[in-house]
């Protein structure tokens, strides 16, 4: 290329970048982003957010690795005597109310498994508590008094890999200042750690009328560390919400069966598992008239495989 040829090169090139800016600046108002697909969106946050919460209370009990509540399975507690006041564990019904210094009862006496008196239960929440209260558990939120609480389940623990020793799971609801669950786990005779999460119940347009918490993935399944080879038998549960439209619930579990205790809009079903299992529990629910209106194999938001 010769002198001339570079400079009329040269001269041309802002001619050309100007040309350009021109040419942008008079389409720029015909692009336009896409609307967001906000249902879309929306719905995949909360499922994240359920399957983040989930996965972190399944590690929760390594997390929690300093105790500091104190549990007897007796009843007692360390220090000061402050359990509630010794009561059978039959239903007192939904309305019942809590002792002065207690939790409220659960709704049916099946909501009490393998022996756990409605005092052990409440002794054993009052624990849980003071465990949070003293740092046991991230937040500066006040977890309320154990008169702020309804007892929900109260069942042994199986220990495994990840928290060996066998204990005591407490599962407790608290109305306000918004509904918030608790589960709490009480092995050798001190707190292990406590699971807090809200409701997450209708957050979803085309939720079902059965939902299943995905917190309670810890009172059916043992550690990862484990699959394949869990300790047995092995006491599980499923907890979760129902609508009104909802008047029985059954659970499927490898070789064991239960119809759930209704309890103010939730479910508990419990039951005892002989042998390994690779699919979580199998739920379905019914209307007063028996009809079938909620199949877990059909709920697109139920995780169907254990991890």
């Amino acid at each position: 290329m010769n002198d001339d040829e570079r400079r009329r090169g040269a001269e041309s090139e802002p001619d050309f970048e100007e040309r350009l800016r021109d040419l942008l600046a008079e389409t720029a108002h015909t692009f336009r982003p896409p609307s967001a697909p906000c249902p879309t969106i929306r719905r995949r946050g909360v499922l994240e957010r359920r399957r983040r919460v989930a996965a972190a209370g399944a590690v929760l009990v390594t997390l929690a690795a300093m105790p500091v509540g104190a549990y007897a399975l007796g009843g007692g507690r360390t220090g000061a005597d402050t359990a509630a006041a010794p009561a059978p564990s039959v239903s007192a019904g939904r309305g019942a109310s809590p002792t002065p210094s207690g939790p409220a009862r659960p709704d049916t006496a099946g909501q009490l498994l393998d022996g756990i008196t409605f005092a052990q239960a409440a002794d054993g929440l009052e624990s849980c508590l003071d465990y949070q209260r003293s740092g046991g558990m991230p937040g500066d939120t006040d977890p309320g008094t154990p008169g702020d609480y309804r007892i929900l389940l109260a069942m042994n623990s199986t220990g495994d890999s990840n928290a060996p020793g066998d204990g005591m799971y407490v599962v407790a609801l608290r109305e306000k200042p918004e509904r918030t669950h608790l589960i709490c786990n009480v092995k050798n005779g001190e707190t292990q750690g406590v699971t807090g999460f809200g409701d997450d119940a209708g957050v979803l347009p085309d939720e079902g009328p059965v939902f299943v918490d995905p917190n309670s993935g810890k009172l059916f399944q043992q550690s990862f560390l484990n699959r394949g080879n869990w300790k047995l038998p092995f006491r599980w549960a499923v907890i979760g919400t129902v609508t009104r439209s909802v008047a029985k619930v059954t659970v499927s579990y490898g070789d064991s069966s239960a119809e759930a205790a209704l309890d103010d809009g939730r479910f508990v079903a419990s039951g005892v598992l002989n042998r390994q299992v690779t699919l979580a529990p199998h739920l379905k629910g019914y209307d007063a008239d028996g009809k079938l209106i909620y199949d877990s194999d059909d709920d697109k938001y139920y995780q169907r495989a254990l991890p």
